[in-house]
């Protein structure tokens, strides 16, 4: 099932992360006080799990420079309360939806997919998962293009919370991972990869310099065949971490949820959802 699990994660993806593009959640959350640039992503991402720290949120988002997180982070809920943000955020998601599906928010396919994606969520477990569990003890929404946003952010937080400790088990820190990430060719360039998560050209180098001495990467920064074999080692534990929701659901139920969202996130993504090549930008 994992092989089935990635490929459905293509599918979904779209529909949970549009929430970081959309003018309707910005204006949202900076309608409540939080200040435009980075403020609103960390702080509604986190908020589920109350007003932590920085070293939390850095911890838990991994491959952001823990610098760039403590410049907004305590100082967001000092702006407005972890409350706030979820309700703004919701609310948010629910007008940019309703903007991108058009008529189609209210259709039959739309409340099939949300079933379904609740379904999968309830084979998720919280140990060891704190942005999934974080996430998991807030109250469902009501309608049902909410519930299938809110379940899918439930199967991709677990989902991330695995791929951190497959990481953390190959020895690889938030800046590595990302590095290493670029070094396979297949999702950020070195720029955008530095400028996103907030990485100096310094520490970038650092980083680069451990990894050759590790024999992870080689004299021009590819991955060397030990790093191969260290990315392929996260992937395989990242997957499978990540079979619980679809093992529950079944392989039946989750053709029919990847078809209906693989449909739905062609509407998102055709509607204008993201900037050009954002999913060129893959996890690291």
């Amino acid at each position: 099932m994992a092989g089935d699990e990635k490929r459905f994660k293509s599918a979904f993806d779209s529909l949970h992360a549009l929430a970081y593009f959309a003018p309707e959640v910005d204006a949202a959350l900076t309608g409540i006080g939080l200040r435009p640039g980075r403020m609103p992503y960390f702080a509604s991402r986190s908020a589920a799990m109350g007003a932590v720290g920085p070293e939390v949120v850095a911890a838990t988002f991994y491959n952001f420079n823990p610098e760039v997180v403590a410049r907004v982070i305590p100082r967001a809920w000092t702006l407005a309360t972890p409350e706030q943000v979820l309700e703004a955020r919701l609310d948010g998601v629910d007008k940019a939806l309703t903007r991108l599906l058009g008529d189609h928010v209210k259709s039959d396919e739309v409340a099939e997919a949300a079933e379904l994606a609740r379904e999968a969520s309830d084979g998720c477990t919280g140990e060891g998962r704190p942005l999934y569990a974080a996430h998991a003890g807030l109250d469902w929404p009501g309608e049902p293009h909410l519930v299938l946003w809110h379940a899918i952010t439930l199967l991709r937080e677990y989902r991330g919370d695995g791929h951190i400790a497959a990481l953390v088990l190959n020895g690889l820190s938030g800046l590595e991972a990302l590095l290493t990430h670029v070094a396979t060719g297949r999702g950020f360039a070195v720029d955008a990869a530095k400028l996103t998560r907030g990485w100096s050209d310094e520490q970038w180098s650092a980083a680069e310099t451990g990894l050759r001495d590790r024999g992870i990467l080689d004299a021009d920064g590819s991955l060397t065949e030990a790093g191969v074999a260290v990315r392929d080692r996260v992937e395989v534990a990242t997957e499978a971490a990540a079979k619980g929701p679809w093992d529950h659901l079944g392989p039946e139920k989750a053709a029919r949820l990847e078809e209906l969202c693989r449909g739905l996130s062609r509407r998102v993504v055709e509607a204008g959802a993201f900037p050009d090549g954002v999913f060129a930008r893959r996890r690291a």
